[in-house]
């Protein structure tokens, strides 16, 4: 057949259909693909004939060539048989276009507003996604008048489009466009970008990324997400999915979260974490949420007076992996109390046989779990601090609260994605 190289969904459903005579006998309505390869075979022409409420569906095969302003068949109108729609083939038009794919590349959300069709290897395919201002502009039967006007100032919209080998198959049963997850791809991009595509996403979609991708990848991105985001994207998957992704969030996010939930369902979740990770939850919901114990984390290092410096480094490298923060190693004595602190510089510039009570700092500034949080960003203010530890009566050490806990605490929520977090895993 003979078929016009820059054909669109969108100049299609505006041409008329004529028979082998010339006789014009509609105009395209919709074109049907099978959504099983690579690039998706047409199938099917729906022709809106004048007096008639059904487009007639006729198979792609009747139709001779398709030019830049006309569909022509092969015979007359009342020679075809008619046809049907049978899945898994899917409508272009109905099913696709305003769907929203994921631009991995771009680190964004973006909408179809045209499909681009052409020959392959001698057959018409579904062959890429219009995602940009141009395919946009002539969805709206505006490109013309819009290069015109760009033309006389030297300057030309772009053709954003997204190759369809890069956007994953069809769903025939919901007739939905799958979004272009592949979950190799997402865990590459930094977890900042990767929150921001997940926020943009309907909640449907936002469980289907979650659900392709692994626990430590989604738990990361969630820690650069609002609080609501995180709850929505706890809500979207289910109870066993929730939990292993709760394990690897810091137990004092994973605390907060689990504290908003309904009482049923937080109780489930806690029985499916594994023993250790739903512990230190279960002790951080014991305090409110503006108080030290609310804000604090388990997860920090600490190390014994007698400990030589060499020593101290080897378990660091051993238990650093599950900390917050390593840039402070606190200091127990043989009762769990907390004696001292120390600098990852300062470790790393000693003696190797000193011991580690020889380079501490023994006045340790610290907090207690109902300390308020404006009292924490304070005092973290004023001494200079990247954490502060949080005491109990007999200085046994419950916590820490990092300084990016502390800010995030007191700063207005605009403010907040303006600064950097201190820590990450």
């Amino acid at each position: 057949m003979v078929f016009y190289a820059e054909t669109y969904l969108s100049d299609l459903l505006r041409m008329n259909v004529a028979d082998r005579s010339g006789k014009v006998v509609g105009r395209v309505n919709d074109i049907a693909v099978l959504p099983q390869d690579v690039f998706p075979l047409v199938t099917k022409l729906l022709i809106k004939r004048r007096k008639q409420r059904e487009p007639l569906v006729v198979a792609w095969g009747v139709v001779r060539s398709v030019s830049a302003e006309l569909v022509t068949l092969l015979s007359p109108i009342d020679e075809i048989q008619p046809s049907a729609i049978a899945p898994p083939e899917i409508l272009l038009a109905d099913s696709l276009l305003d769907r929203q794919i994921v631009d991995v590349k771009g680190h964004q959300v973006v909408r179809v507003n045209d499909l681009k069709l052409g020959l392959v290897q001698g057959q018409v395919r579904l062959v890429a996604a219009g995602v940009g201002t141009r395919s946009l502009l002539r969805r709206l039967g505006l490109e013309g008048v819009a290069l015109r006007v760009l033309g006389w100032f030297g300057r030309r919209p772009h053709e954003h489009l997204i190759s369809w080998e890069h956007v994953r198959a069809l769903e025939p049963t919901s007739q939905q466009l799958r979004l272009n997850l592949e979950a190799d791809k997402l865990k590459r991009l930094n977890p900042a970008d990767l929150a921001d595509i997940l926020g943009e996403l309907s909640a449907s979609h936002r469980a289907a990324v979650v659900s392709s991708l692994d626990d430590e990848t989604t738990a990361a991105a969630m820690e650069e997400m609002e609080f609501d985001l995180q709850k929505s994207v706890l809500d979207s998957v289910a109870n066993e999915k929730a939990a292993d992704i709760l394990e690897e969030i810091a137990p004092d996010a994973a605390a907060d979260l689990v504290g908003d939930l309904p009482k049923e369902r937080a109780d489930e979740l806690l029985s499916l974490m594994e023993p250790e990770e739903a512990s230190d939850v279960k002790e951080l919901l014991k305090y409110p949420d503006d108080s030290a114990g609310g804000l604090m984390t388990t997860e920090y290092v600490t190390v014994r007076t007698r400990m030589t410096v060499q020593q101290a480094i080897d378990h660091l490298r051993k238990e650093g992996a599950e900390a917050e923060t390593i840039f402070y190693c606190y200091v127990l004595d043989e009762n769990e109390s907390l004696v001292g602190v120390f600098s990852l510089r300062d470790l790393i510039i000693a003696p190797p046989d000193r011991l580690v009570e020889e380079i501490m700092v023994g006045d340790v500034v610290s907090v207690q779990p109902s300390e308020s949080q404006e009292r924490i960003a304070h005092l973290i203010a004023r001494y200079n601090l990247l954490a502060i530890p949080v005491v109990d009566e007999e200085r046994r050490l419950l916590g820490i609260v990092t300084v990016d806990d502390a800010i995030d605490a007191v700063l207005p929520t605009r403010w907040k994605k303006r600064i950097p977090k201190a820590f990450s895993r």
